[in-house]
């Protein structure tokens, strides 16, 4: 059996050629980064940063020019990706869910697409996805409700790990229906019923409204109702791409290390008391350290260029309709990206740690705010056991095992 290829209609483009929506992405970044390490001691949630976003036009970036889009590449879109991690991780992290429910959008058929949705996207809306619950016995278990109600449908529960919800104008939840079936709905924000709680107390990417949602009886009309299956071909392809835009948001932060580092070296000036060097920009050990940490960036940086290439290879294998040749990419790709988050699990920790070797006491200081890397990094990396990608990683070049790799839910 072979995948249908989506037939797509030449349209006049509703977003900025990609030359000119990628020119947007420097001084965009640059305006995020202002307060941002502020914003992380004062937990000030970043909606201005998403104001900025929605306008700048870049949350269509992946939609085809075929489809009214600029076409930019995943690996576009992942770079986009790090430099606004460098600027706020935070930022990063909580547009996720978003660019997760584009590419879906982009690859699944046209039977399967939602339209509204695709001009939603391209008019700047932004979208987020609600789905983990807290006290249930295992993760990925449902016990919100959709019960039909006359002509139409009540969601009650509540959620967690809603990341980016709050700034999102729809959000995705999962339910399970009258028959138990699993099931997810698309509403606005908006909708009576939907209460956002900021209230995520993790000690890192504190600002990516990664709390809760309470859903009291909120109505949902029929259109607004889906199947939602992360074992699909396309689902498994999301899947990937999401554990590659977590690392991205963290290789973010590796950046943001470095050029801390690299500030704060030259303005304190102060070499140690005991260093031969008149400055610290001119003691052996601090421009060490600042190497290291150099190297530890440009080796991340690269392997999410890998991981981004693979990919993209899914995506033309998509175009081609072959099964065959969607299944290897979907398994080299989830290995690419597999390998590059252990990598960076070993470096961008370090990276962080090791930054406060260019200092003494004054790099502990709360108004520089340093440890907030470590912190990110650390909470980005615990989202999914690394222990285990490492195993799985190993099981497959030892015994060709893929079953992991092909649920769709870590890799």
């Amino acid at each position: 059996m072979t995948a249908t290829a989506p037939k797509l209609v030449p349209e006049t483009p509703r977003s900025p050629d990609l030359a000119t929506l990628l020119a947007r992405v420097p001084a965009l970044a640059a305006e995020i980064a202002k307060g941002a390490s502020k914003r992380d001691l004062d937990r000030e949630l970043p909606f201005e940063a998403f104001r900025l976003f929605k306008e700048s036009g870049l949350g269509a970036l992946r939609i085809p020019v075929s489809m009214g889009g600029p076409g930019g590449s995943v690996a576009d879109y992942i770079e986009l990706i790090v430099t606004l991690g460098a600027a706020d991780c935070n930022v990063a992290h909580a547009l996720r869910s978003h660019f997760n429910y584009v590419e879906a959008l982009v690859l699944n058929g046209p039977s399967q697409r939602d339209e509204g949705s695709l001009e939603r996207v391209l008019e700047g809306k932004l979208f987020a996805g609600a789905h983990t619950e807290q006290g249930t016995a295992k993760p990925g278990q449902v016990t919100t409700t959709l019960t039909r109600d006359g002509d139409v449908y009540r969601l009650n529960g509540r959620k967690w790990y809603a990341t980016g919800s709050a700034f999102a104008d729809f959000v995705s939840f999962s339910a399970m229906d009258d028959n138990g079936e699993f099931t997810h709905v698309l509403l606005p924000v908006d909708r009576k019923g939907i209460q956002i709680l900021d209230d995520w107390d993790g000690m890192g990417q504190r600002l990516t409204a990664s709390g809760g949602v309470i859903l009291d009886n909120v109505e949902v009309f029929p259109r607004e109702v889906g199947k939602r299956s992360m074992e699909n071909l396309v689902g498994r392809h999301t899947s990937t791409l999401r554990q590659l835009h977590l690392a991205a948001a963290a290789a973010g932060a590796v950046r943001n290390v470095l050029s801390d580092a690299i500030e704060y070296v030259r303005k304190q000036g102060r070499a140690a008391a005991h260093s031969p060097a008149a400055t610290a920009r001119e003691d052996h050990f601090v421009q060490q350290i600042i190497g290291e940490i150099a190297a530890n960036s440009l080796a991340i940086d690269a392997l999410l260029i890998e991981s981004a290439k693979a990919l993209d290879h899914t995506v033309a294998a998509f175009a081609t309709g072959n099964e065959v040749a969607i299944e290897t990419s979907l398994v080299a790709s989830a290995l690419t990206t597999a390998r590059t988050q252990l990598v960076l699990g070993q470096l961008g920790p370090r990276s962080a740690e090791r930054m406060f070797e260019i200092g003494g006491g004054s790099a502990t200081s709360r108004k520089y705010n340093f440890d907030r890397h470590w912190r990110n990094i650390r909470t980005v990396l615990n989202h999914n056991p690394l222990l285990h990608k490492a195993r799985v990683v190993g099981d497959y070049y030892l015994n060709g095992t893929t079953t992991h790799l092909k649920e769709g839910k870590v890799f």
